[in-house]
């Protein structure tokens, strides 16, 4: 059973792939953004998106974006199995590949993706709780959180520069779901997101593609240090 969920969330993931692909070479989409304080959207670190429009049909050429989700679909299957818990982790990658997309092009973490994203984390997680009975999880997850969301939120005031409004509030969604898995995962996510980081910026200046000056957006390397801990938690943590 498990092998055919693999199969099947794979090909869903191909499928939602090419979904991201099309959302994210569109973007900023037509409808205005509105921040959580209600004055629009928040940059990561970087800059702020640009503002035209896209009318591109794909972000990435395919089917590198497709096959890269069904990858993480799967994955994602491998390391949850048929569990309560799987479906919510399912909605992580795809939101994961989406943010890390638009990140990468246009320096911004939209909120339209952030926001519904948390709030159907928690959705998810409580049904899995619910279902699993895991509710020390779920507390846990809250306070992962709320406790990722601070740090980061004192890091983006000390600098300012260095990390945006839009890496904090990613900051948030990604300690839901560390916390869910334990402290030791929220501290492990946070901090390889910080090694990713330092690994590209040197891996770039190395080959001269950024310059000592220039910034480099934090999201994608907070999402894949996030994945990093979420994927090898139960062998890093014991």
């Amino acid at each position: 059973m498990t092998a055919l969920a693999v199969v099947v969330t794979g090909v869903l993931g191909l499928v939602v792939g090419a979904a991201l692909n099309h959302a994210a070479a569109r973007f900023p989409w037509r409808t205005r953004e509105r921040s959580w304080s209600g004055v629009g959207d928040t940059p990561s670190a970087g800059g702020e998106s640009p503002p035209e429009l896209h009318d591109r049909r794909a972000a990435l050429r395919p089917p590198v974006l497709e096959v890269g989700t069904a990858v993480l679909f799967a994955a994602g299957t491998v390391r949850f199995g048929l569990s309560w818990e799987l479906p919510a982790f399912l909605v992580l990658a795809a939101a994961g590949v989406l943010l890390a997309v638009i990140d990468l092009r246009h320096h911004l973490l939209p909120n339209r993706v952030v926001g519904p994203a948390l709030g159907l984390g928690v959705l998810l997680l409580t049904l899995a709780a619910t279902g699993s009975g895991e509710w020390d999880a779920l507390l846990r997850a809250g306070l992962g959180s709320v406790a990722l969301f601070a740090v980061f939120l004192v890091l983006a005031l000390i600098s300012p520069s260095g990390m945006g409004m839009g890496d904090v509030k990613l900051a948030a969604l990604l300690g839901l779901y560390l916390g869910w898995l334990g402290w030791g995962a929220v501290l492990v996510g946070a901090f390889a997101g910080f090694v990713v980081q330092a690994f590209l910026a040197l891996a770039l200046l190395a080959v001269r593609r950024i310059g000592l000056r220039e910034h480099l957006p934090f999201g994608p390397a907070m999402l894949l240090g996030a994945a990093l801990a979420i994927g090898w938690s139960d062998a890093l943590l014991g």
